[in-house]
């Protein structure tokens, strides 16, 4: 910064004669504001697991080979076709190779619960083809099915594509 002449100091001088410093009043110290919450997460998680444990097996039955696909009424053929596409970036993943019926069950609620608590719009999840299920079938595939048709949040969900597990594994869209 340059100094100013002393004619022009001078004039700054006589224009600020009169000014005074402006006094602040001393704040009201009040309780901090409370951390926000998030109002519906355990709602949603609550809803999740009700709407999971309603189900029976029988419901939807399913091949080894069978391709799997699911929208709800009001869902636009493009926004299916795009989730089939792999065009929606997977934001999380689970994997259910290795679990019994009920470990798959409840890792599943876990994670949905989990996806919806932060928003995600797209997941995969792999549960396999059911090679190893014998004559049961893919009964891991069978649950996944089951519960994700019976959770409102689910807008859709299909087969993924065959560099993503195909019939092994799903793209499940989020309700956003």
């Amino acid at each position: 910064m340059r100094k100013l002449p002393d004619h022009e100091s001078g004039v700054f001088r006589e224009a600020v004669r009169d000014v005074l410093p402006i006094t602040h009043e001393p704040r009201a110290v009040g309780r901090p504001k409370p951390a926000p919450k998030a109002r519906f997460r355990r709602f949603e998680e609550r809803q999740v697991l009700k709407e999971s444990l309603s189900l029976a097996a029988h419901d939807l039955e399913v091949e080894t080979g069978d391709e799997l696909t699911f929208r709800r009424p009001g869902v636009q053929d493009g926004v299916l076709r795009k989730l089939r596409r792999g065009y929606y970036r997977v934001e999380s993943e689970l994997d259910l190779h290795g679990l019994t019926v009920p470990e798959a069950k409840q890792a599943l609620r876990s994670f949905l619960a989990r996806s919806i608590a932060r928003q995600f719009r797209c997941v995969r999840i792999i549960h396999g083809k059911g090679l190893g299920s014998g004559p049961r079938g893919p009964v891991i595939k069978q649950a996944v099915n089951v519960i994700l048709r019976h959770t409102d949040l689910i807008v859709a969900f299909c087969s993924a594509r065959q560099v993503d597990g195909g019939t092994g594994a799903i793209y499940a869209l989020l309700h956003s």
